[in-house]
């Protein structure tokens, strides 16, 4: 067994597509050897900036012989067909065998093939896999027609030690050779396997794990940090990006202008992040410290005070200019910003922001009530304020800051802290790992926004298809429900798209001319409803709720109050994880399993009334009686949402129903009770319907 190495060596890889690039360079290896009949051990794949790395261990040394049979015609077909098979397959009449099978004697063709050297097919299965490799965006270069990420300046490729030959174009030589860091060592040295490879990269500073890279930077700045008496901010995202920037890293730490430091924290974290690639220090108390770290891709003589020098100028000259915003900005209340919005377009057919505004302003207003200590002034002013801050400087330079900046030009012009925290977290929550708004005024506006948007996006038909969604409206609906549901607020979905769409009625000319495919309000709702269940569904399955009895729930229809549906699944779960519930579902089916059955052979329905006097053994008619207070209890639990206890209603039936299929010949000879039997068993599955479509359920 043999070891293949391959490495891309390239210009800088953009470090958001190397994770990417590394997954799709084993995936395609993995199904380029199984085409070709090549078993294999494991497949790794390696990125730095400047290379893409393939190691496959235990590759044989050649392909396996193939031996192929394929039936042909009857010996004595017509002649045609004879010579059509023949000819298929390059052979003449003596060089097939005949064989006796039920039909006849037919003709068979054995076809052999000799494996080829592993080291002969690996170049063609190589170049097809540099080929298909995709990427996000990619450049041509040179004379060249092919694409990739960014020019490729060589490629290594060594199998069982042996230096293979990958033609890709004429300007990208192949063979044993790699250079190592782009400064600290940039002459090329030759490997003959991955070994040598790693250990001479590795002298010559460049550390290939992208994890270990990782490593070597978390580490290097939480030192950094406890040598100045701070902690380093937790950013994940940030460290992934820079292992991608560097081959060699090297902390160092450098300092932020006292001047600067009036500036919130959010606006300094964000231009250091964004622009410069800077890790962030924080004082015990969470605050921002004047300290950064950087991490540079060299080994410098003087330990780096000339990085960390030039690092702090560029900086000075960032923050200059968001202490310029922050300045400007707090000149002007957001209240006379108002204006701008009217510039300022929410969507072609939708109009203005301005008119969002309104829309959120008044709809903030009336869902008010709806969550527990809302004041609705404060819900108001906050909506009505809430969007004023993209018109300013600051979120004009980064608009990730939108709401966060609000907040803080609020509290500069003297607005209540409840309605500037609103203006903050109204985008929230942003993704499943956000913090979920819970202040009542926060919660307002939050819901009012998200509403707005998906009520008005659905009207004019941009909802989200496939893995289109360029409005972002699938996490917006799982936003809204992680308002009401952590929020534990009784909101009526349907009652709240129509307040969203009367808004729209109200603020856009000729709405309603703007709506597809006749979406007045009552389809419109539908749409939404569904739309609202699917991200439920998503969501529960997030939490390790079974899609089916979600789907049980669901299905029943007519219900629109999240905490009920919720309450009702969980109920369900809790249930069927339970012997009577385990068996109150398998009596289920059978029932149903017998209706349907019947049903179709008489062309009828047995969801008629029971007779009671056509209950002519015991077993009936206690299933009767138990049926009948079974479905009453249930009920009056249904109505007091009390909906685990609605279930145990249903326990009561284990029995009964138990009995009744031990004892009953469903299937009488007599006409009558038959039909009553099947009836009765009907109601059985209707009774249970109330709680949930039991149909829906696996197993």
């Amino acid at each position: 067994m043999s070891e293949l190495l391959l490495e891309l060596f390239s210009e800088e890889i953009p470090a958001r597509m190397q994770a990417r690039a590394a997954d799709d360079l084993k995936r395609l290896t993995a199904e380029g050897l199984k085409d070709a009949g090549l078993d294999h051990g494991d497949i790794r794949t390696l990125v730095s900036p400047r290379r893409l790395t393939l190691v496959v261990d235990d590759l044989p040394e050649k392909q396996p012989d193939l031996r192929e049979e394929r039936r042909g015609p009857k010996v004595d077909a017509p002649d045609k067909a004879i010579e059509g098979f023949l000819k298929a397959h390059g052979l003449s009449r003596d060089e097939c065998e005949e064989r006796e099978i039920g039909k006849g004697t037919f003709l068979f063709a054995v076809v052999e093939k000799k494996g080829e050297n592993t080291g002969d097919v690996l170049p063609g299965i190589l170049a097809e896999i540099i080929r298909k490799l995709p990427w996000a965006k990619s450049m041509r270069w040179g004379d060249g027609a092919m694409r990739w990420v960014r020019s490729m300046e060589r490629i290594l490729c060594v199998f069982n030690r042996q230096t293979l030959s990958v033609a890709i174009r004429n300007d990208v030589p192949c063979g044993n050779e790699t250079s190592g860091h782009r400064f600290l060592a940039p002459k090329p040295v030759s490997v003959s396997d991955f070994a040598e490879y790693e250990k001479k990269l590795r002298d010559a500073h460049v550390i290939l794990d992208r994890e270990e890279r990782k490593t070597i930077i978390l580490a290097g700045a939480q030192n950094a940090a406890k040598a100045e008496g701070l902690n380093l901010r937790n950013d994940p995202g940030l460290l992934d990006e820079v292992a991608g920037l560097v081959e060699w890293p090297v902390v160092l730490t450098g300092r932020i202008d006292d001047e600067f430091m009036d500036v919130p924290d959010e606006v300094l974290i964000t231009s250091m992040r964004a622009h410069q690639k800077y890790f962030s220090l924080l004082n015990d108390n969470g605050a921002l410290a004047p300290r950064f770290v950087v991490v540079a891709n060299t080994v410098a003589k003087d330990d780096g005070k000339a990085i960390v020098a030039g690092n702090e100028r560029v900086l000075r000259a960032r923050l200059s200019d968001a202490k310029f915003f922050w300045d400007q900005d707090r000149k002007t209340t957001l209240e006379s910003r108002l204006g701008e919005l009217e510039h300022t377009i929410f969507h072609a057919k939708l109009g203005a922001m301005a008119r969002k505004v309104d829309r959120i302003t008044a709809l903030a207003g009336e869902l008010a009530p709806f969550i527990p200590a809302c004041d609705v002034d404060k819900a108001i002013r906050a909506a009505h304020l809430a969007k004023a801050d993209l018109v300013t400087e600051m979120v004009y330079e980064f608009p990730e800051l939108q709401g966060t900046m609000g907040r803080y030009y609020a509290l500069n012009d003297g607005e209540d802290s409840g309605v500037a925290d609103a203006i903050a977290d109204h985008y929230s929550p942003a993704g499943p790992g956000d913090d979920c708004p819970v202040a009542p005024t926060s919660v307002a506006v939050a819901l009012a926004d998200k509403l707005d948007m998906l009520v008005g996006f659905f009207a004019i038909d941009e909802k989200p298809t496939g893995s289109r969604d360029p409005y972002a409206l699938r996490r917006a609906a799982l936003g809204i429900i992680r308002l009401v549901l952590e929020n534990k607020l009784r909101l009526p979905l349907r009652e709240a798209f129509r307040k969203a769409y009367w808004g729209y009625n109200e603020t856009v000319a000729d709405f309603e001319a703007l709506l597809d495919g006749g979406h007045k309000p009552k389809v419109l709702e539908q749409d939404l409803l569904d739309f609202f269940a699917d991200r439920l569904k998503v969501h529960l399955r997030g939490r390790g709720v079974r899609h089916d009895h979600v789907e049980a729930v669901f299905s029943m229809g007519g219900e629109d109050d999240l905490v009920r549906l919720l309450a009702r699944v969980d109920a369900l779960s809790d249930f069927l994880g339970t012997d009577d519930g385990e068996n109150l579902l398998a009596a289920y089916k059978r029932a149903s399993n017998i209706v349907a059955i019947e049903e179709k052979k008489d062309g009828i329905s047995f969801d008629g009334d029971v007779s009671r006097e056509k209950l002519a053994q015991d077993e009936e008619r206690l299933l009767a009686e138990g049926l009948s207070e079974s479905g009453s209890n249930a009920r009056d639990a249904i109505d007091g949402e009390k909906y685990f206890e609605a279930m145990e209603a249903m326990s009561a039936l284990r029995a009964p129903v138990d009995s009744f299929f031990d004892n009953i010949t469903v299937n009488a000879d007599d006409p009558d009770l038959r039909v009553n039997r099947l009836r009765l068993l009907s109601q059985f599955r209707s009774t249970l319907g109330q709680i949930a479509d039991f149909s829906r359920i696996e197993g």
